[in-house]
């Protein structure tokens, strides 16, 4: 699309569609951008500091939080956006935040939401880098951070129950063998766990190509349950014209920013194998290349950045494992991680590098592809294709169950506290910043400075 031409999505001033001023109804012009956009403020601005358990775990926070209590989203439009991010590279949980946020108060909104998802973790793991050896014991943490590990992993469960519940048979199908394939990688010795990089991509466009064949055969020989088209459900609704105008990016800023991403990706690689050397440079071409290649959010990245940072000299093997540990503990995404590494490397300036660079990529590429998923979402074929996203990144959540759950509950004190966590935010519908209070309750109440059981 042109950057004039005019797009059929996007209401003019005679209303939508065929329809004159005066039979558009109220309800279908978005309120003014400044009041969307506090009111996105009013429910992002203190994720950033209740968000612990890793990217599965913020994906059951923003599901109770924005579907459950607040109705900010509805839930084929957060589902939809979850497998979209999943199929990109970079964190999948902030690419939640921001494609959510934008749903609402269009691109400032999410870039406004991914700031406040971002900084306070970013902030304790930029002093972490600088002033760790003075005054961080990473091997001591506090009692009141032992409960919060298991009470992120109850929360991954929950939330893993609720995307399989609204699976049909076949997409149930799609997701056993991707986390049957994630669960292989992640346990398997004859595995190397970078061989995700490939798998996981491979794994979501299979869901996705699966469900988009098994569409194609027609509502009588389909396996799955689909969205069948009517002459007019395949027109765009009023709410798809309203959502295109919300997020208000156009086909031509979506390729803008895919050009610019790309330029930034060949460019920093080109520019540190003919110049001389530079370290800002070197950080940022090292964050933003493995940022632009990690399917899978956190987990998946530290292998990656393990084998490019410690041979290099940047960070000893120890430093990488003592901020690890400290960016587990922290609120917000995983790839926060970066600004540790950054500020051992080269102060905070090398924080802030490091940031921008593993951040970078899905930042853009998200705001790239939200244009074409708010047009394109009212097609059948397109909702089968991103049935099939979902379905496998379904499996792979379920994965992250398997594979992290020894990882967070290591003692029967945690055990406890895993159980008790569970049960407030299952059966008692606890949100989940008040789950992970009460696991900090428990874990400290359980530890061996207070009660010592289990």
């Amino acid at each position: 699309m042109a950057p004039n031409e005019k797009d059929p999505l996007v209401t003019s001033e005679a209303g939508y569609g065929s329809g004159s001023a005066g039979e558009k109804s109220e309800s279908s012009t978005p309120q003014p951008l400044m009041t969307r956009i506090k009111e996105t403020l009013s429910l992002f601005w203190y994720l950033g500091f209740v968000a612990f358990g890793g990217p599965t775990a913020h994906v059951a926070i923003l599901r109770d939080h924005l579907v459950n209590v607040h109705k900010f989203i509805d839930e084929d439009v957060f589902t939809e956006l979850f497998a979209l991010g999943q199929g990109l590279p970079g964190p999948s949980s902030t690419q939640l935040v921001i494609s959510t946020a934008s749903t609402h108060g269009g691109a400032i909104s999410g870039v406004i939401a991914f700031a406040f998802w971002c900084l306070p973790g970013f902030t304790v793991l930029s002093l972490c880098g600088l002033y760790l050896y003075s005054f961080v014991d990473p091997s001591k943490p506090p009692i009141w951070l032992l409960g919060i590990g298991p009470a992120a992993m109850a929360l991954i469960f929950k939330a893993s129950f609720s995307f399989v519940q609204k699976l049909d048979k076949f997409g149930c199908g799609i997701g056993l063998v991707a986390s049957a394939a994630a669960i292989m990688i992640a346990g398997d010795e004859h595995f190397e766990p970078s061989s995700s990089q490939v798998v996981y991509p491979v794994l979501l466009v299979s869901g996705a190509v699966l469900c988009f064949l098994d569409f194609s055969l027609g509502p009588e020989r389909s396996i799955g349950t689909y969205f069948q088209p009517t002459c007019e459900s395949n027109e765009p609704t009023e709410k798809d014209r309203m959502l295109v105008e919300k997020i208000g990016l156009s086909i031509f800023q979506g390729f803008s920013y895919l050009g610019i991403w790309l330029a930034l990706l060949i460019g920093s690689i080109a520019y540190v194998n003919v110049t001389t050397s530079n370290l800002f440079m070197d950080i940022f071409e090292v964050f933003f290349r493995v940022g632009s290649l990690i399917f899978g959010g956190g987990i998946v990245v530290l292998p990656m950045l393990q084998s490019e940072l410690v041979p290099r000299g940047w960070v000893t093997n120890e430093q990488f494992f003592q901020g690890l540990g400290i960016a587990q503990s922290m609120p917000g995404p995983m790839f926060n991680f970066a600004a540790f590494l950054g500020a051992v490397t080269n102060g905070f300036p090398g924080s802030v590098t490091a940031a921008v660079g593993l951040f970078g990529p899905g930042f853009i590429l998200i705001f790239a592809m939200l244009p074409f998923w708010s047009r394109f979402r009212h097609l059948a074929w397109f909702k089968a294709v991103i049935k099939g996203l979902n379905a496998s990144a379904v499996g792979l959540i379920v994965a992250g169950c398997v594979t992290l759950y020894p990882k967070s509950v290591h003692t029967y004190a945690d055990t406890m506290v895993f159980i008790l966590t569970g049960g407030l935010a299952t059966i008692y519908s606890f949100e989940a910043p008040f789950v992970i209070f009460w696991g900090c309750i428990l874990g400290a109440i359980f530890s061996s400075s207070v009660l010592d059981v289990g």
